[in-house]
């Protein structure tokens, strides 16, 4: 509705603050592309001794992937681990996001084979992170082993992989892509088709 400016400014003029205004703040500054002062508000929150919750350390993990600040993301990492909210898997999920978009494959590929639980957004997440850094057999490979449990892949899935396959130039793998969006019904989806 409002500018972020204003929203700041009602932040700022608060004479306290709680865990729902801190995550207020930084949630609308990681979706909005202002990941530097979701990152600063962050630490300023730590340093008032507020503890993080899942949702602070979601959108903060965002902001250090859109920034590419693999440093501060381990150091929220170590957070998380002391928080003990690593095993989530959607908090999980985010930390193999951001180490994907810092380009730290291995830490990524560590995160997400350590998860307890995956969904077809984790996944799609290290999937994502192997074609994002030109990694595509890697990317196929995963998706073979994502088939193997049993998990349906979503478009999203199927739009990493077909991005693998053209890196590859891969047609073989494009066309094995192709009957499985097919047999899943996403061939008429117009952006799984633009792909």
């Amino acid at each position: 509705c409002g500018s972020l400016d204003d929203a700041r400014g009602i932040f700022d003029k608060m004479p306290q603050h709680n865990l729902l205004s801190w995550n207020a703040m930084i949630v609308a500054y990681s979706q909005h592309g202002h990941g530097k002062e979701a990152v600063e508000l962050f630490q300023q929150m730590q340093t008032e001794g507020l503890e993080p919750s899942k949702i602070t350390f979601i959108s903060v993990l965002d902001a250090c992937a859109d920034l590419a600040a693999l440093a501060k993301g381990k150091e929220i990492h170590t957070s998380i681990i002391e928080s003990e909210f690593e095993s989530d898997v959607v908090v999980g999920t985010a930390l193999v996001n951001m180490y994907g978009k810092c380009g730290s494959l291995n830490d990524a590929r560590s995160v997400f084979d350590k998860m307890p639980q995956r969904d077809i957004v984790s996944w799609t997440a290290m999937m994502g992170a192997y074609v994002q850094n030109g990694r595509g057999k890697e990317t196929l490979e995963l998706f073979e082993n994502m088939l193997l449990e049993c998990l349906l892949p979503d478009k999203v899935t199927f739009i990493t992989v077909l991005d693998a396959c053209a890196n590859l130039a891969s047609l073989i793998e494009g066309k094995e892509c192709h009957a499985n969006i097919v047999k899943s019904g996403f061939e008429s989806d117009i952006v799984v088709g633009n792909a």
